[in-house]
């Protein structure tokens, strides 16, 4: 039995005592600028190198400040002493706030890279396991001609292996800091401060701020991790539907034990790929807000904090869900290879007409047009009459003068469509 997908990571990202904790590293790091350029005391550092804080207290204080960072900033100098006066020296709380978040979104962006390139793995797997096991393309749901299953995985990988790209671009948006004041002028904490705590916390200092960290970072963000979400849902609809009983080519993972409806005994249902179809929607939602939360008054207003304290740490954990959902049930994926063929072969060769369209045109010298017609009528009679496609064309009259029978049952070939599959694979990196 594969077990269910769970990372805990992503959510101690998100924790309070984490997040606090990347405030008191940013405190810390600044108060090491301060010191190199000595505007504090090489004594006071150990102290504050200690500093530590009681959530208990950080939540006390809240509820007689209504301001967090104050609240977090009583609590630090508690466990600090006379020393904690150096602490937060030229700083306004967006100064922390938005340096440390940076952090958390670097962690985040880290435990969603993994994540995608578990999807990448399990695709690629899968991909090489079905790389010629045939089924019907289809397009507006209607069955078009053959390809392989093995193709319909790696065109997911390959689009996969496109969002890492996104996602690495990404956490390069917002891996940044800002130690610039109230406004981002500098006037209470020089840039050398920003820089030299920047580079302690392993990010890039923000080239120009005003009392934040511009929000464009944020918003290319949110909307990668929707546009991820995007393709798990596109993934996702397609295995639905390929559940769906009339076609059941494949089937997501059923653990024994499992039941699909409290009514219905025999229902296999495809809960899981519906709940990420679902939970892409919340992530558009979110990208709509981060978009939103651009435009802000002046230098700054606080109409995005609110938000932001419900979108990131939301998006991130959801999508971290999501990815690792959509690993397990293409690891345990059912594929089943016979249901393929016989669908393929319900239309009673219809999905060779283009062969034989080509064939009329190429090999019988018939205009383009004049053959669309002829293969036209005698498909639609094998719909109409369920009958061989094959049959029809060998007895109409108009192909037997341009098409021996032999040429014609040559035309019929499924590796016909597999001949290219290798150099796809080829293209896409795949080794052999």
């Amino acid at each position: 039995m594969i077990e269910r997908y769970t990372r805990p990571r992503m959510g101690q990202v998100w924790s309070e005592e984490h997040k606090y904790r990347k405030w008191l590293q940013v405190e810390i790091a600044v108060c090491e600028a301060w010191a190199e350029l000595g505007a504090i005391p090489q004594e006071a550092m150990p102290a504050i190198r200690g500093a530590g804080f009681d959530l208990a207290r950080i939540q006390e204080h809240f509820r007689e400040t209504h301001h967090d960072v104050t609240a977090f900033l009583r609590a630090v100098q508690e466990t600090v002493g006379e020393h904690a006066r150096f602490i937060h020296l030229g700083l306004t709380s967006s100064d922390v706030w938005d340096t440390a978040t940076a952090l958390q979104l670097v962690e985040a962006c880290d435990v969603l890279a993994e994540d995608v390139a578990e999807v990448v793995t399990a695709l690629e797997q899968r991909a090489r396991e079905h790389k010629y096991t045939l089924m019907a393309g289809r397009t507006h749901g209607v069955q078009a001609e053959p390809i392989t299953f093995g193709l319909k995985l790696a065109l997911w990988r390959e689009e996969m292996r496109r969002n890492a790209e996104r996602l690495a671009a990404a956490r390069q948006a917002v891996a940044v800091g800002k130690i610039s004041g109230a406004v981002g002028t500098y006037a209470s904490v020089p840039p050398q401060v920003e820089e030299v705590a920047c580079a302690r916390l392993g990010l890039a200092p923000e080239p120009i701020s005003n009392q934040i960290v511009q929000r464009d970072r944020h918003a290319q963000l949110v909307t990668t991790l929707a546009i991820i979400g995007g393709s798990l849902e596109r993934c996702a609809t397609e295995l639905r539907g390929l559940q769906r009983t009339e076609i059941l080519e494949t089937e997501e993972p059923f653990e024994e034990g499992q039941t699909g409806s409290s009514a219905m005994p025999h229902k296999r249902n495809p809960e899981l790929l519906e709940r990420i179809c679902g939970q892409a929607r919340l992530l558009r939602g979110y990208a709509t807000t981060a978009l939103e939360n651009m435009a802000l008054w002046g230098e700054r207003d606080i109409s995005h904090s609110s938000t932001e304290r419900i979108i990131l740490p939301d998006a991130a954990i959801l999508l971290d869900y999501m990815l690792g959902t959509f690993a397990y049930v293409v690891r345990g994926l059912q594929v089943y290879p016979e249901h393929m063929r016989e669908n393929l072969e319900r239309t009673q060769g219809l999905v060779f007409s283009q062969r034989v369209l080509l064939a009329l045109i190429e090999q019988g010298g018939m205009g383009r047009q004049e053959a669309y017609k002829i293969v036209q009528r005698n498909a639609m009679r094998a719909w109409r009459e369920r009958t061989p496609f094959f049959d029809l064309l060998a007895a109409d009259p108009d192909v037997a003068a341009r098409l021996s029978r032999e040429q014609l049952q040559g035309l019929f070939d499924y590796g016909y469509y597999l001949r290219h599959v290798d150099a796809i694979y080829t293209r896409l990196g795949f080794n052999e």
